[in-house]
């Protein structure tokens, strides 16, 4: 589960990385920024609902604050 979430966030920066690299390469001239962006919240919400589903399905328990 742990591997699953790491990865998740290890793609998440990625995406966050590349669409900054296409702003200052680019100059706004192309949509690869747009389209980096777009995949880091599409990585982002599968990354939640995943979470949700793990939780429901008993995977992950919450142990609420301490």
């Amino acid at each position: 589960m742990r591997i699953v979430v790491v990865l998740a966030f290890i793609g998440i920066l990625a995406s966050l990385a590349s669409a900054l690299f296409y702003l200052m390469k680019d100059k706004g001239t192309t949509n690869r920024t747009v389209n980096a962006l777009t995949v880091r919240i599409g990585l982002s919400v599968v990354l939640f609902l995943f979470v949700l589903f793990a939780h429901y399905m008993g995977w992950i328990e919450s142990t609420g604050f301490r």
